[in-house]
């Protein structure tokens, strides 16, 4: 019965030491880099705290500018969303090492468009909720490249980056 509980002990602590969580409790990283839009190069930075060993909440500021001349029309887009988004992280919960970090999530952001006036109105702006899933790979202890694809606000596509543990 001793080496039954000393094996699972073992395994117990090989699995916590193995699949610890790739952001501390209390820690914070910075992430940025580009999106994927059908409307210029969006580019973003933002913040992800860690509040328990599975869950960060974090926030993002975004930019989109786009410049085209079609059928002799001048048209400027500019775009600026501000979000905060929740996610949880799987490691843990898939045994994944610390290296690797795969989450889900939900964000809520508000955007402001500025486009011509009389080409989809001058001014918009609005609430967007959305969801998003994605993965970081660390190089080492505080640098990794990340991927997440979501959907559901203006904010929300593809993006590719990198992330900084600070």
């Amino acid at each position: 019965m001793k080496k039954l509980f000393l094996s699972l002990g073992l395994m117990l602590l090989f699995s916590i030491t193995y699949a610890q969580s790739p952001l501390p409790i209390g820690r914070t990283q910075l992430n940025f880099g580009f999106g994927l839009s059908d409307y210029g190069l969006p580019v973003y930075i933002g913040l992800d705290h860690s509040v328990s060993r599975d869950f960060t909440l974090g926030g993002e500021l975004s930019y989109r500018g786009y410049n085209d001349n079609w059928d002799h029309y001048d048209y400027h887009l500019n775009a600026w969303g501000l979000s905060g988004n929740a996610n949880y992280h799987f490691n843990s919960v898939l045994n994944i090492p610390r290296n690797w970090d795969f989450y889900a999530g939900l964000n809520v952001g508000f955007y402001v468009w500025n486009s011509p006036k009389g080409y989809e109105g001058n001014r918009t702006s609005g609430l967007g909720l959305g969801a998003q899933v994605g993965g970081r790979y660390y190089f080492n202890n505080k640098v990794g490249i990340n991927l997440e694809l979501g959907g559901g606000n203006e904010f929300s596509g593809g993006k590719i980056g990198l992330t900084i543990k600070l």
